[in-house]
Order: C-alpha cells, then structure tokens, then sequence
C-alpha cells in the first residue's frame, strides 16, 4: 500500500471516530448523518474495516429496530470479508477479529427487539465463543470485560422469552 493509501485510510478512520464522538457525545442525528456520508463515499466495496467500524456504529443510531438489524448485518458481512487468506494480508485483521464478540452481541439484541428469540440465541452462543479472542488477563482496557457482562445481561433476559 502507497503512503498515499494509508494516509487516505487513516483520514477515513479519523472521521468515523469523529461521528463515533458525536454518537457517544448524545447527538445521534448527526452522527447518522455523517455515518451516512461516509458511507455514501466507501459504498459497498470500500475497505472492510472501515465498512465493519462504520456499520457497526450506524446501527446504533438507528431508530427502528429493522434499520437497525440491516446495519449490524452489514457490519458482520464486512468483517467476514476478513477471513482466510485476506485476513492476513489486511494489517487490521486481528482488530477484526476482536470485535467479533460485540458484532454477534448487537445481532443478538436487534433480535431481542425483534421478538425472534430463536435467531437471538443463535447470535447471543456465537458472541459468547468468539469473546474467547478478548483480553482477560487483567490487563483489559475494559473493552473484554463489558463485552462479557453485556452477553451475561442479554443471557438473563433471553431466558424470559
């Protein structure tokens, strides 16, 4: 990759964690609205990380829970795009990986919303063995662990279905 490619990349990145910012700052309209752009500029072909990390986030500022599901999905479609052989010729391959756990977590929780909490459960064992790749050694950013609570919340309140 040119210097010039990874410096566009890294600007691509840089304004997905702006509107992360604005997502976790409260201001989900404008967040949506540049996740929006963003994706409107790397479409469906553009990198896979930066599709996975922007889909991941646009999910989350949707507000109904079909819309919501369709942007978690494309976040999943993307990340495994990252599998086999290209897995190791991207340098964000491992980062992917990591974030397996969340992906499956948020498809579990669009199901919840759903009410189809046999597709729910499906994504909820799949979250529960990927977070096996997440920091445990108590040197966790913090990241692994709210993972892991996170599954064990969604545990709880599957079994009331």
């Amino acid at each position: 990759m040119t210097e010039q490619q990874e410096a566009s990349q890294d600007v691509v990145m840089t304004r997905i964690g702006q509107a992360i910012m604005l997502l976790h700052g409260g201001d989900r309209e404008e967040a949506r609205n540049r996740f929006g752009a963003l994706w409107a500029e790397i479409g469906e072909s553009g990198d896979a990380v930066h599709r996975c990390t922007l889909a991941h986030y646009m999910a989350d500022t949707q507000d109904d829970p079909g819309d919501e599901l369709a942007w978690d999905l494309r976040a999943l479609s993307a990340a495994q795009t990252l599998t086999g052989e290209r897995a190791g010729q991207h340098p964000d391959a491992l980062a992917v990986r990591a974030f397996y756990p969340s992906l499956h977590l948020n498809l579990a929780a669009d199901y919840v919303k759903l009410q189809r909490p046999t597709a729910a459960r499906i994504h909820l064992d799949r979250a529960r063995e990927a977070s096996g790749v997440l920091a445990d050694d108590g040197m966790d950013d913090g990241y692994g662990g709210g993972v892991r609570a996170a599954i064990g919340r969604l545990e709880r309140r599957l079994r009331e279905f």
